[in-house]
């Protein structure tokens, strides 16, 4: 089991903290480059938490700031230390998207909208194997287990003693896309039916008589967390490379356009009903 400091989150806070610094200075990235004879993309790198930061990299960028305050230095450079230990997905090797696995396990709350497939956080094993193995035709039989093992270690968050607060709205077409077949299908949607009855989850479907709604551009997740330190982020997934929006306008502009997606799909009974009448379906079948 590896360390419970979460490397992914306290890059970030290091980044966030490093970023205040600079611009206390009133220096840009570009001019913090050239003083330490790197590259302005490391030092946006550096800032925004997706690489890690070495306690040379801290050092060299606090004196670059004249941090005079050791206890700031040293809290700084602890932050460091603590950034590139390994969190619990390294175990399962290279995974192409560790930073989102980072944030997710220390996130307070997810709100997820999906327009093709279940979230992995509700998926059952059966159904994880097969739309994995269809995403991925090329990859083998041990990269497709290690991928659905991550989701399921993923899937903790939902039962532990202080739970993930997530909140999923589905297109219809996730219910529809028969993913490994009319039985994986049936007990998938049983599946969501029974974790939606958890206090801490909720679930709303999109009909496709709604028509056209603030979903149409395609899958997004926000990801809040519990330290007021830490800024919301929206999570756009990607087939060779993912987005990590952060600003607040763009972190308001999602949320809105998700609280227009809450308000526009059938509520939560409705969807429970919804939801069960397509699983019979599947079991007619």
């Amino acid at each position: 089991m590896a360390s419970n400091v979460n490397p992914t989150v306290r890059r970030r806070r290091l980044g966030q903290e490093l970023r205040r610094l600079r611009e206390l200075k009133g220096m840009t990235a570009e001019e913090v480059a050239e003083r330490l004879l790197v590259s302005q993309s490391k030092i946006s790198r550096l800032e925004n938490g997706r690489r890690s930061i070495s306690q040379r990299d801290v050092r060299d960028l606090c004196g670059v700031y004249e941090v005079e305050d050791h206890r700031i230095v040293d809290s700084l450079m602890q932050m460091a230390k603590d950034s590139r230990q390994q969190g619990w997905w390294h175990a399962f090797g290279d995974i192409p998207y560790s930073v989102y696995i980072g944030l997710e396990t220390d996130a307070a709350s997810l709100r997820v909208y999906e327009p093709q497939v279940m979230p992995g956080l509700l998926q059952t094993r059966t159904y994880a194997e097969s739309v994995i193995a269809g995403a991925l035709p090329e990859a083998s039989s041990a990269d497709i287990d290690k991928r659905v093992e991550v989701r399921l270690r993923r899937q903790e968050r939902i039962g532990a003693e202080n739970p993930l607060r997530l909140w999923a709205v589905l297109d219809e077409s996730t219910l529809r896309r028969v993913v490994g077949g009319p039985q994986i299908m049936r007990e998938q949607l049983e599946h969501v039916v029974e974790l939606s009855q958890l206090p801490h989850v909720t679930v709303q479907v999109m009909p496709y008589a709604m028509g056209a709604h603030p979903g149409v551009t395609g899958q997004y997740t926000i990801l809040e967390f519990p330290d007021a330190s830490d800024s919301s982020v929206v999570y756009l997934e990607g087939v060779t490379s993912d987005l990590y929006l952060e600003k607040a306008n763009d972190v308001q502009s999602y949320s809105v356009m998700y609280e227009h997606l809450r308000a526009q799909a059938l509520n939560v009974d409705q969807t429970r009903q919804f939801i069960s009448d397509v699983a019979k379906e599947y079991a007619r079948g």
